[in-house]
């Protein structure tokens, strides 16, 4: 068992988190852009601004490190490759997507007509993500 490559994980990690905040960005403005503005306005809240979005690529950035991280350290229980940068996605996904998303549409902040495709959304990519930041990881 090789020592966790950090150059590695963070290169990895910075091309997953470019995947995934593009994604984001498709999916809030693009495809949801009309709706969320509505969803807004409902609960009386202000559209985010620059530091809401700053944050959130930064840490959208760090959430693609924390998923090549967790390939990296699971790699060697679930083999290099696809499966285990599969698994790493399940994980991520399901901690923070899936938990987050099902949360705030039982608070009534997530509309019941968006919940299904962002979910589904999210599921695609993180599993993008992973696979690419896996792709370009490599054991030191």
């Amino acid at each position: 068992m090789g020592k966790i490559n950090v150059g590695r994980v963070l290169l990895g990690g910075l091309v997953a988190g470019i995947v995934l905040n593009i994604g984001e960005y498709l999916l809030n403005d693009k495809v949801f852009g009309a709706q969320m503005k509505a969803e807004m306005a409902r609960h009386n809240y202000p559209m985010p601004g620059g530091n809401a979005i700053v944050i959130a690529i930064v840490m959208t950035f760090v959430l693609g490190i924390v998923i090549v991280l967790g390939y990296a350290a699971i790699r060697p229980r679930f083999g290099a490759g696809p499966k285990a940068a599969i698994i790493a996605a399940l994980f991520a996904w399901f901690g923070i997507y899936f938990y987050t998303n099902i949360l705030f549409w039982a608070f009534g902040f997530v509309a019941t007509n968006m919940l299904p495709i962002a979910l589904v959304w999210g599921l695609v990519e993180f599993i993008v993500a992973a696979l690419i930041g896996a792709w370009l990881y490599k054991e030191a």
